[in-house]
């Protein structure tokens, strides 16, 4: 009941453009930094981008700036990811994280890991091959 659940995934030739959605479900507390990580065969999960409960803190590992981004939209309980210029080193499941909080702050953090965030969606598959 508390899962997240993720959309969007899908198979896509290089330098093509994929849209990841994310709804999040509501915590007893209520507004919920949310990042996007993802885990490749044989490695470990990667923290991509997250967002903090306003909204205006975004964070971007540095092999996606410039190509990915990273939004909300809450009346929707809903955090997208767009993906353009995809590269082949982007395959990967693709994984929506929550941390709730009491309140609601510009916090955003990737370098504590996937350990940080409480809960997970089961994931979405990007594959990109020409």
């Amino acid at each position: 009941q508390l899962a997240l659940v993720e959309s969007g995934g899908g198979l896509v030739q290089p330098g093509g453009s994929l849209r990841l959605s994310c709804i999040v479900p509501r915590f007893s507390k209520d507004y919920s930094e949310i990042a996007w990580f993802r885990q490749a065969p044989g490695k470990e999960r990667e923290g991509v981008s997250c967002i903090s409960s306003n909204g205006q803190n975004r964070v971007y590992v540095d092999s996606v700036k410039g190509r990915f981004t990273i939004s909300r939209d809450d009346a929707k309980n809903t955090v997208y990811l767009q993906m353009n210029s995809l590269k082949p080193e982007d395959t990967a499941v693709y994984y929506c994280g929550a941390i709730p909080r009491l309140l609601q702050t510009d916090l955003c953090v990737l370098s504590g890991g996937p350990r940080e965030y409480n809960y997970w969606g089961q994931g979405t598959q990007v594959i990109v091959s020409s």
